[in-house]
């Protein structure tokens, strides 16, 4: 919010209250039940006008279906940022993410675990980013001859990560006119970002008829099909997300149709997921503070993730607006942290 209301030590008392009490039991919490677990001594009609002092400040509303009031996302956003007690992880749960995140070798694999491990923790679902493309280097490039002209290309990214890829190429090629290929791209973009190669390499294309010999022309076309637009979409790993339909918030067939759509097309949780990379260390999102109606009933808690002191990605949390706070915001902080560590250790681990 960018006014935040001025609340006396009372009011942000029962604020804290009803907010602790709706996480806990999801349902409308009424004056007899915040006199009871507030620790304050009020009566019911002084409780029941503080509450409407906040209805009116936007922080809490009433249900038509009940006396009761409950959080509005300014309500969450004041409880998060002035009134949330953290509860730092126990030895036994930063174990239990640590020994998941140690085992895989290969990045994507850890990037999968990581999302898993989010979601089974917190019963919500998980979301990992890939690794930025601009950060992820080229370090040696092989075609071999399969049948026709068909290609496997075959290159490696950040020390130790092979990735294969078929391509189709105009003609047939000797394994001797492959390797000369590749022996030209690894000495132009061997060390280069993925994303500095295919602009190169679009921009060789543009201008390649004219100083380039055939050889070079067919070395940049293999190039290019292997680093094509669709090996540069950023695209995330999300684990979990049947988990929300066990929120009765979220289990309405319409709202959860919208929002499983969203994870599916995608476009709205990467804007998402992009706005967080922006700031180190954890962001909440509550709400409508998304800027998505889809998300209207969901909070995103997250966190970024770095490799070599370079933020790379980001991962997180996706629940209800009603989730515990002070228990997913560690989670998410602590496996960012150990998710780095193993992309770290990643290069020197045995293939």
């Amino acid at each position: 919010m960018a006014n935040k209301p001025k609340l006396n030590d009372r009011s942000l008392q029962l604020l804290k209250t009803l907010v602790e009490r709706y996480i806990s039991d999801g349902q409308p919490v009424g004056s007899r039940s915040l006199a009871k677990n507030s620790q304050l001594q009020l009566s019911p009609a002084t409780i029941r006008n503080v509450m409407a002092d906040l209805e009116e400040l936007g922080l809490v509303h009433s249900p038509h279906t009940s006396a009761g009031r409950v959080p509005t996302a300014s309500g969450y956003r004041m409880f998060v940022d002035s009134l949330l007690t953290v509860k730092p992880l126990d030895i036994q749960e930063i174990n239990l993410l640590q020994h998941g995140l140690e085992e895989p070798e290969d990045e994507g694999k850890v990037l999968g675990v990581a999302s898993r491990l989010l979601s089974d923790v917190t019963q919500m679902a998980g979301v990992v980013t890939l690794p930025r493309r601009e950060l992820v280097s080229l370090r040696h490039i092989e075609f071999l001859p399969l049948s026709n002209t068909r290609v496997l290309a075959i290159f490696v990214t950040n020390e130790q990560e092979v990735h294969n890829k078929i391509i189709h190429t105009s003609k047939q090629f000797s394994a001797a006119e492959l390797q000369q290929a590749a022996n030209y791209l690894n000495s132009i973009y061997s060390g280069k970002s993925l994303t500095a190669v295919r602009q190169a390499i679009v921009k060789e294309m543009q201008v390649a008829q004219k100083r380039m010999n055939q050889a070079m022309l067919d070395a940049v076309n293999m190039a290019h099909q292997t680093f094509d637009s669709d090996q540069e979409k950023e695209d995330f790993v999300l684990s979990g997300e049947t988990n929300l339909m066990d929120f009765s918030e979220l289990a309405d067939m319409a709202c959860l149709r919208q929002l499983f759509d969203a994870f599916s097309q995608k476009r709205s949780i990467i804007h998402l997921l992009d706005k967080c990379l922006e700031a180190d260390g954890v962001q909440i999102f509550i709400g409508e503070e998304s800027g998505y109606d889809v998300f209207g009933q969901c909070s995103l808690v997250t966190s970024t993730y770095s490799v070599d002191n370079e933020i790379v990605g980001v991962l997180g949390v996706i629940g209800p607006t009603r989730m515990a706070y002070e228990k997913i915001i560690p989670y998410v902080d602590v496996t960012a942290k150990l998710l780095g560590a193993a992309l770290n250790s990643n290069p020197s681990s045995p293939s």
